[in-house]
């Protein structure tokens, strides 16, 4: 038995020396990765927590998020709190409501994550019946949320809706309490589009209108809505709380004069347009700029789209944030950037193209500690692009059907039902109904031809895909059938650790499997002496 006992301390010892060489030698982020916290953005706060709850799950990895809304947040990032923060709008240089400018201690940069439409979650029923076609023009919008407009049946209202007969009923618009990304992309869209209406500028802090109520957050103001005593209510909330809460937004009016829902296609389709700056070495490197989306001319177009960010340090500083978070950081941006852009469209969002999920690599590049994170553009399974794409396309604008007929300003009204709440809604007032092109068996599906689909696509000569993602025309891609790749998390280790682990491995096996069938030899040769 003394020889069997002195190999199994030998196996044990080899195994042992092993295990320690390989995690020695084994980056941080191979152990474990650190957790990491943030706050900001109500808006993209439910893709956020999707994105969390995945990385979680499959990786061990925990991403803390609190959602205070964007300036909050970007408050808390300037203390120092944060390991990063999610706004819609960058710093602000002169604060709207006087105080001090929004200066970080430390190097950042900005990273978009997910694009989505601004709209319109509202709560109205005609005859007992549930409203979920309703068609709003720029101007009615600016005029409810500013208390020009204060009831349904007001000659604007009914103008926009031929196919109801609007109630007699008082319209309360519900405005955010809190300092928020939703309020400041609104507050600019209509000052840039109706300036006549709007005169307070881009205003994070949101002025509540007479009529109306304030309510913290985007599950606040979407919460109030859904309930029934909301009935008659109208607020502004990203798509994705309408759908979470069953409840329909309204179409909203478009540079082509098509009433357009916000959905992954449309907000793809009008963000073609977005301006970003590409100044590198600018603060506001990759900032958004929106004039272009607000008069896209494209009919399938959604006005009020634009992109939400991560706000991301470039050094070392702050209470909190170390190298190692920066590993766990870089890493989760990635997965951001391309997995979890699988899920935007389910979860009311639009995924981000090629272009800018290039330009987000770049952002990861510089944050410290972030060195083994995936930024392969080839291994990244993100659903606008595939591998030899053009980085200006978007293959989910290129596909996106065209509105129906009975979508355009007219008299004709489709009924088919929005976000959250698809059911039909019978036509109550003059003209005829019919089905909007996201109805299944709707015309106007397919992909866009002609004129919309250069303008779609980015110019002429441009890649044209068909519904399957196929190359029609262009240069874009190679013709074929999609492939989506995997994603897969970088683990940090070199071949040699690799190697080292597996070997490793296999000697543990040995150690546990070997010496049963070596004892009775043992034990036999030490009875025969």
């Amino acid at each position: 038995m003394t020889s069997f006992t002195r190999r199994g301390r030998r196996f044990a010892a080899a195994f042992t020396a092993l295990l320690i060489l390989a995690t020695a030698a084994a980056p941080a982020q191979a152990a474990g990765y650190e957790p990491i916290t943030g706050s900001g953005s109500t808006w993209s706060q439910n893709a956020l927590d999707q994105w969390r709850t995945n990385v979680e799950q499959n990786y061990g990895m925990t991403v803390n998020y609190n959602g205070v809304g964007s300036t909050q947040g970007r408050r808390e990032y300037i203390n120092g709190d944060l390991d990063f923060a999610i706004s819609e709008i960058p710093f602000q240089a002169r604060p709207e409501d006087g105080s001090a400018p929004e200066a970080p201690p430390i190097g950042f940069a900005y990273m978009p994550i997910v694009a989505g439409g601004t709209s319109f979650m509202y709560n109205l029923n005609i005859g007992g019946k549930r409203v979920t076609n309703l068609r709003l023009s720029g101007a009615v919008i600016t005029k409810i949320f500013t208390g020009a407009i204060t009831k349904w049946n007001d000659p604007a209202v009914q103008a926009d809706n031929p196919g109801l007969a609007m109630p007699d009923k008082a319209i309360v618009p519900i405005v955010r309490s809190d300092g928020s990304g939703t309020s400041a992309q609104f507050s600019l869209w209509m000052s840039k589009q109706h300036p006549d209406l709007w005169t307070s500028g881009m205003r994070s802090q949101f002025p509540t209108p007479p009529n109306g109520k304030a309510q913290k957050g985007s599950d606040g103001v979407s919460g109030y809505v859904a309930q029934n005593y909301g009935e008659g209510a109208i607020t502004y909330v990203e798509y994705s709380y309408a759908i979470e809460q069953g409840f329909p937004v309204a179409k909203v009016l478009n540079a082509a004069d098509y009433y357009v829902e916000p959905t992954a296609d449309s907000v793809a389709v009008a963000l073609l347009q977005a301006q970003i700056n590409n100044n590198v070495g600018s603060s506001d490197y990759l900032t958004q700029i929106l004039d272009g989306v607000y008069n896209n001319a494209d009919p399938r177009t959604y006005p009020l789209s634009s992109y939400s960010y991560m706000i991301v340090p470039t050094a070392l500083g702050g209470k909190t944030f170390t190298e190692a978070k920066g590993a766990t950081l870089g890493t989760f941006a990635s997965y951001m950037l391309c997995e979890g852009q699988q899920q935007a469209e389910d979860l009311g969002y639009s995924p981000l193209p090629m272009n800018l999920v290039l330009a987000g690599f770049e952002q990861i590049k510089r944050i410290p500690g972030a060195g083994g994170s995936n930024v392969d553009p080839n291994s990244c399974n993100n659903p606008t692009f595939q591998p030899g794409d053009s980085p200006n396309n978007n293959r989910l604008a290129l596909t996106a059907p065209q509105p129906a007929d009975c979508d355009k300003r007219g008299p004709n009204q489709c009924t088919t039902g929005t976000a959250g709440a698809t059911g039909e809604t019978p036509v109550t007032g003059s003209g005829s109904g019919g089905a909007a092109s996201n109805a299944a068996g709707a015309g106007g599906a397919g992909t866009a031809a002609g004129p919309d689909a250069a303008a779609a696509s980015g110019g002429e000569g441009a890649a044209v895909y068909d519904a399957e993602g196929n190359l029609i025309s262009g240069d874009g891609a190679v013709a074929g059938s999609a492939v989506s790749l995997p994603f897969t998390l970088d683990d940090g280790l070199s071949e040699w650790q690799r190697a080292v682990m597996i070997g490793a491995v296999v000697l543990l096996i040995a150690a546990i499997a070997v010496p049963p069938f070596l004892s009775p030899r043992l034990r036999k040769k030490a009875g025969g002496r």
